[in-house]
């Protein structure tokens, strides 16, 4: 669904919109899932899947049901508050369980489920997306409804929670989760590995790779009230040495970052080279995810991986409320790309906004970016005019209220949940010493109206 031109998403504060027509089916309201506990055993040969999934959750409103997202995968067992309900049933990707009795409007509950299969990615308008089998190994790309190919949850970007994430797997094999890596055992010949992941994640965001991977750290930085944070990669031993090389600006790239946004929001930074060639490159929660094809040192492999790290900010520590305000991730993601090729010395950010600003001429005037509707959301031009309206607005306000302002947006909405409304209140508030700045007016040509707005001066 697209909003009409004229109408005015940026003033009012909203919540999240469950059931939200972006992705219709997943996700609800009606609870708020506190942790997810997965034990995942993965038999890869066959790819086989068995789990199980404890989930700790809180009623919002008396549920007689509880429903949750599970596409491809057959549920066995299923326990609320360790007793077998009512009844419970999978109707297309959806599992609706009946406890015993109603659960009352703000009581804590618990969830286990026990399910298996083969697990599949979900292939829909955006094409297919969730658990993907690789030439050897396995990896999820989760967004925007790829999580329930892999465990029972609430889907939706807004239903952010905890997670440990524990896989078992063939031995000489490497799992990478979310998260830290607390413990690796090995039993015969299987292994299991255990992640924490304590910030909230939404569900989209959780993932698991496995592969022949060796880990190989790129360095550390200081960082406030963290410690130090450690950059690593996992790759393929015959990738060893090209990744060292087309890696090797990844630490510089996080410093930046965190002088110009804040303080990286997670204990690690985590870079996944695949041995297989991969379409695009993917974030998840604390770690990227990219193919062989782009640990080059070319502008268009920088590019990306600059991309997939601003997203630890902008995605995944600061996440939108509902789809439609999807340009608050990509916007700034693209953003960042063009501040490392300035800091890299490649060319500065007013030729990639003006470059930018040309090839969004040439193409069709059609669609408003802030509410892109579900076809569009993942359009080239939801990036690109979404880092042009940053732009516009830094060049309204001048370089330091504008990352003041980046750095209160991620700092208050730190691991939880944003919309356009929250910005635009961060910048009227930041910038309120800035000669007739209005936030909102500054951005709305170039989020809610279908011209071309002309070029930041």
């Amino acid at each position: 669904m697209v909003e009409a031109e004229g109408t005015d998403p940026v003033s009012p504060k909203s919540g999240a919109r469950l059931p939200d027509p972006y992705t219709p089916g997943h996700g609800t309201a009606a609870y708020r899932v506190r942790r997810y506990d997965l034990d995942l055993d993965v038999r890869l040969a066959s790819n086989r899947l068995s789990g199980q999934a404890r989930i700790r959750a809180e009623a919002r409103e008396k549920l007689d049901t509880v429903s949750l997202s599970l596409a491809g995968l057959r549920v066995t067992k299923v326990f609320v508050d360790g007793a077998k309900p009512a009844k419970s049933a999978q109707r297309g990707d959806q599992l609706v369980v009946t406890p015993r009795n109603r659960i009352p409007k703000g009581r804590a509950f618990d969830l286990e489920i026990r399910y298996e299969g083969s697990p599949r990615p979900i292939d829909g308008r955006w094409g297919e997306v969730g658990w993907e089998e690789l030439d050897d190994g396995v990896l999820v790309a989760g967004q925007p409804v790829g999580a329930p190919t892999w465990f029972p949850c609430n889907d939706h970007p807004s239903q952010k929670a905890a997670f440990r994430i524990a896989v078992t797997a063939d031995a000489g094999y490497r799992v990478v989760s979310n998260g830290v890596l607390t413990s690796r055992r090995t039993r015969s010949s299987r292994e299991t590995w255990v992640y924490d992941q304590p910030e909230p994640m939404s569900p989209y965001l959780a993932t698991v790779l496995i592969g022949r991977y060796r880990d190989l750290e790129l360095g550390r930085l200081p960082d406030r009230g963290s410690g130090r944070v450690r950059v690593l990669a996992a790759v393929p031993p015959e990738l060893r040495a090209e990744a060292a090389t087309g890696l090797k600006d990844q630490v510089r790239m996080v410093k930046l970052f965190s002088e110009l946004f804040g303080p990286y929001p997670f204990r690690d930074y985590t870079v996944v080279v695949t041995e297989d060639e991969l379409e695009i490159p993917l974030e998840a929660q604390s770690l990227s995810i990219v193919g062989r094809n782009h640990i080059k040192r070319t502008w268009e492999a920088q590019r990306l991986l600059a991309h997939e790290l601003a997203h630890q900010w902008f995605g995944n520590s600061v996440t939108v409320r509902c789809w439609a305000d999807i340009w608050l991730h990509e916007g700034f993601a693209c953003y960042a790309e063009w501040l490392w090729s300035e800091e890299a010395g490649i060319a500065p950010v007013k030729e990639r906004a003006a470059a930018a600003w040309k090839l969004l001429a040439t193409k069709p005037q059609d669609l408003l970016i802030g509410v892109p509707g579900p076809d569009h959301m993942f359009d080239d031009r939801v990036y690109k005019r979404g880092a042009l309206a940053l732009h516009a607005v830094r060049r309204a306000v001048g370089d330091d209220r504008f990352f003041r302002s980046l750095r209160a947006f991620a700092s208050e909405y730190r691991h939880g949940l944003a919309s356009t409304a929250d910005f635009v209140e961060i910048l009227d508030r930041v910038c309120a010493g800035a000669r007739k700045f209005d936030a909102a007016a500054v951005l709305r040509p170039w989020l809610y109206q279908r011209a071309l707005p002309a070029p930041p001066k």
